[in-house]
């Protein structure tokens, strides 16, 4: 008789599995003591939360691709790091406020490695927000237009992990360069980044017009990160396309 308000008690505190399984026992649990059976029930209500945390930072998120750190590839030519990957896989790196740069040419899986820390990151309950560099420069833009610079800019420096794609895709106006800094300034020693760009780190130097405001953007990004230089004889994109078809063939749904 009992069973009634309980239930509703438990989803006015949001506790919903718990109601749930309140509300409608499993008979398999009815030989269990109390103890065991309030354990259960506090296990599935964690772990039905922890699941909605995880998809509510990885839509927040915003990742290009959906990529996942235990799929990489690591054949030989593309020259990755295994033990360091293993190592950035529990988020020390996060903890520990540091940065990742990833270059290499197109095809050679650098926005797939940026993604697949992200994804992980998020299902270790950290935010992050993923941008391509052109289109954070234009959002900036925009938010200045609206009044909203400093609003914009808190954001990206309360993200515990921020990836910026597609660095060096063009040169940087004087501007752009100081939005950058700004970036940069912020997050150093207190926030981690994630930047990768096709053109080797050793040149982004060449992509701000200001020699004083490259040194201090490099200075704040490069020296306390990991670096990976991808290669790859084939594209990612080419590998992953024909696994894929391969995948469809194997099930049966080309004829």
């Amino acid at each position: 008789m009992l069973n009634n308000p309980t239930v509703e008690k438990l989803k006015d505190m949001k506790l919903k599995v718990m109601a749930q399984m309140l509300n409608d026992p499993d008979p398999g649990l009815r030989e269990l003591s109390f103890e065991e059976r309030l354990g259960i029930m506090v296990e599935k209500e964690w772990l039905s939360r922890k699941n909605s945390r995880i998809k509510r930072l990885l839509y927040n998120a915003s990742l290009g691709m959906n990529a996942c750190i235990e799929d990489i590839d690591y054949t030989q030519d593309r020259k990755i790091d295994k033990k360091a990957i293993q190592t950035l896989s529990t988020c020390a790196f996060i903890v520990q406020r540091l940065n990742v740069v990833i270059t290499g040419k197109t095809g050679t899986g650098k926005s797939y490695l940026a993604c697949a820390l992200g994804n992980n990151a998020c299902r270790h309950g950290y935010t992050v927000k993923y941008y391509r560099m052109p289109e954070l420069l234009l959002e900036i833009q925009e938010a200045k237009s609206e009044n909203g610079y400093h609003k914009f800019m808190n954001q990206l420096h309360n993200v515990k992990l921020l990836i910026l794609d597609d660095i060096g895709l063009k040169s940087y106006t004087l501007e752009e360069s100081r939005d950058i800094l700004e970036i940069a300034e912020s997050r150093y020693n207190k926030a981690s980044t994630v930047l990768s760009g096709q053109i080797p780190h050793t040149h982004w130097y060449d992509l701000f017009p200001d020699p004083t405001l490259a040194d201090a953007i490099m200075d704040r990004v490069i020296h306390n990160a990991y670096i990976f230089a991808l290669d790859s004889k084939k594209s990612m994109r080419e590998v992953m396309a024909e696994k894929t078809i391969k995948d469809i063939e194997r099930n049966g749904i080309l004829s």
